[in-house]
């Protein structure tokens, strides 16, 4: 967490360099995995969370600071992974991800017991693929809600902020978001 939020914010209105490296040495992680889930392509991604952070810099000047930072970015950042989905599937795109590429980690060692075998390994990473598949296959309201919720862990009230839903309708799509997916697992569970 930036510790002077008002500081870095002001330093990004004067467009200062310095704090737009900052600014996305700190939130890279959060708006990447948020795109990734999302679009389920590596590549584009990583194109298009580079376009969030110029947009953010270019337009930090309407940031009102009514909402915290990172919630704006997030904000930012899921309105522009519903354009480049839609953008996407007029282009009858279908993701090729990375998903299926994760890299073979080690197995098992005698100087880590506890470590999970190769099977292990391998089945969890086949359940995260599966998990990964079903997302992609939701409408892109219910993604976005089970990502924020159950991929990064955020509050109602911080999903709220960003989606601008209130909290009843956040639960309900949620609920009908995680049926969605419970029934698209159901040959692999």
């Amino acid at each position: 967490m930036i510790s002077d939020e008002p500081k870095l914010i002001r330093r990004l209105k004067a467009h200062d360099e310095a704090a737009f490296r900052e600014m996305v040495r700190e939130y890279q992680h959060r708006v990447f995995s948020l795109v990734f889930r999302m679009l389920g392509n590596r590549a584009e991604a990583e194109d298009l969370a580079q376009e969030i952070f110029i947009s953010v810099f270019k337009n930090i000047v309407q940031f009102r600071e009514e909402c915290k930072f990172s919630t704006w970015l997030l904000r930012i950042t899921a309105n522009h992974c519903k354009n480049r989905h839609k953008y996407l599937c007029r282009r009858a795109y279908r993701s090729t991800t990375d998903l299926d590429s994760h890299e073979a980690q080690p197995g098992r060692s005698s100087l880590y017991p506890n470590s999970p075998t190769p099977e292990q390994l391998l089945e969890g990473a086949e359940l995260e693929q599966a998990i990964q598949r079903g997302i992609n296959e939701l409408d892109e309201d219910h993604r976005l809600l089970i990502i924020l919720r159950d991929v990064q862990g955020m509050s109602y009230q911080e999903i709220g902020e960003i989606t601008q839903l209130p909290e009843g309708t956040i639960k309900s799509k949620l609920h009908r978001g995680r049926l969605a997916l419970k029934e698209q697992l159901k040959g692999y569970l």
